[in-house]
């Protein structure tokens, strides 16, 4: 059953997919691949790298097309796992679908730049000292706090108690 009142969430969903297309549009038109800038001093640097596998560039040294099409097919299997759990699924709190919609968003908009592209556009590295954190991008932010929205739901939502207990008190 669809639960109409977490269709609003959605509005989040596509506003990631807007802002992580939008992002990496303009990335992709103002620089070339390889292009680096230092946007907070020895912390925060702009790229515009390509990474045609997974997170941390897992498969992406793999010459198959194969792969690609694997990694298309067991997104959109993802994105339509999560959408069915974010609108028909009971029992979901607000910030678990927060959490939802920040995954869907995120995982779509990478999707819709592995089917364009063949490749994720990343554009945002991170320098902890002298550990150079992957580059990643808007929808690789989102499914971050969309996850850790979920954790922190699991961990900290109080248990349902069936209806028939809730009636008795």
């Amino acid at each position: 059953m669809i639960h109409p009142s977490r269709l609003r969430w959605l509005i989040l969903t596509l506003a990631v997919v807007f802002l992580d297309r939008l992002s990496k549009a303009a990335i992709e038109a103002k620089t070339s691949e390889g292009w680096r800038r230092e946007f907070v001093q020895n912390f925060i640097y702009l790229v515009h790298s390509k990474n045609p596998g997974i997170a941390f560039s897992i498969f992406a040294d793999s010459n198959s097309h194969w792969v690609r099409y694997l990694l298309i097919a067991g997104s959109l299997a993802v994105i339509a796992i999560i959408a069915w759990y974010l609108v028909a699924a009971d029992g979901v709190s607000p910030r678990a679908a927060a959490g939802l919609a920040l995954l869907l968003g995120g995982a779509t908009g990478n999707l819709t730049d592995r089917i364009l592209h063949g490749a994720v556009t990343d554009f945002f590295e991170v320098l902890l000292g002298s550990y150079r954190y992957p580059a990643f991008n808007v929808a690789d932010s989102a499914i971050t706090i969309g996850a850790i929205l979920i954790l922190l739901d699991l961990l900290f939502s109080q248990p349902k108690r069936p209806n028939a207990l809730n009636k008795a008190r």
